[in-house]
């Protein structure tokens, strides 16, 4: 008997190893096709970052970590609604003020690397409004930190004319704060001269309009036009016409 038990046990034992576990192998499966798809998605991502000639590694890892993103379907597409640009004011609205109302999506755009700017400014800001208003609410200071390295190829040009074609005197200030950081982002001076006739053009037209938005002041002999104006102005105007003389420099403008 002993035996014969011992006999049993050894079946038993040879049968309960040959039971295949579909569950494990399922999971096992299913890792492997998830580990397959991610590698051919992020391969295709890392072709296609070099076919854009992206400028820095930042912008190269921005894109091959967000591969897994999928672009938003109509029904997906967050609710806009269209606001007037100062909702505070009882004055007729100009016609100028009219083409700047800005479609404000319900989530402010807050990117932290300027991958997820570029991802952001490409898929939910299409309208040169939409662009402007997201330029303000970042901030000088915000888009300095995202593109402290690079700006990014053709990126610069694009700022410019969003600037150029929706700005307005009362951000003068928060314009010239823009350009400032952006002209202190890395490899500027090498941005500036990629951008194209028609981006050129646009940034004159930039400057062109910030310096119309100063205030007309009466000559005094024996000094420059420029100099009377910075002697007349208040001290914090003083210093706003000063930073308006450094960009031109720095972008070039004649």
């Amino acid at each position: 008997m002993p035996a014969a038990d011992t006999g049993t046990s050894k079946a038993q034992a040879m049968e309960r190893n040959d039971i295949i576990d579909f569950k494990a192998l399922e999971k096992e499966l299913h890792a492997a096709l998830t580990a397959d798809e991610k590698y051919k998605r992020e391969n295709a991502a890392k072709l296609r970052a070099v076919e854009q000639r992206v400028a820095s590694y930042e912008e190269f890892r921005g894109i091959v970590l967000a591969s897994h993103l999928k672009p938003l379907e109509q029904k997906d597409k967050i609710e806009k609604k269209t606001v007037p640009w100062n909702c505070h004011s009882t004055q007729r609205k100009t016609s100028q003020d009219e083409t700047t109302e800005i479609c404000q999506e319900k989530t402010r755009l807050q990117p932290e690397t300027s991958a997820e700017f570029y991802r952001d400014w490409r898929r939910y800001l299409r309208s040169g409004p939409e662009r402007y208003q997201a330029l303000l609410q970042l901030g000088g200071a915000k888009l300095g930190q995202l593109f402290k390295t690079d700006v990014g190829f053709g990126l610069l040009g694009e700022l410019l004319i969003v600037l150029a074609d929706h700005v307005r005197p009362a951000d003068r200030l928060v314009v010239l704060g823009i350009l400032r950081s952006l002209a202190g982002t890395g490899r500027f001076a090498l941005n500036l001269s990629l951008m194209s006739h028609v981006e050129r053009e646009s940034c004159r037209g930039l400057f062109q309009k910030l310096q119309a938005m100063g205030a007309p002041r009466p000559t005094k002999e024996g000094l420059g036009q420029e100099e009377q104006d910075l002697e007349e102005l208040p001290g914090g105007l003083q210093e706003e016409e000063r930073l308006l003389q450094e960009l031109l420099g720095l972008y070039q403008v004649d």
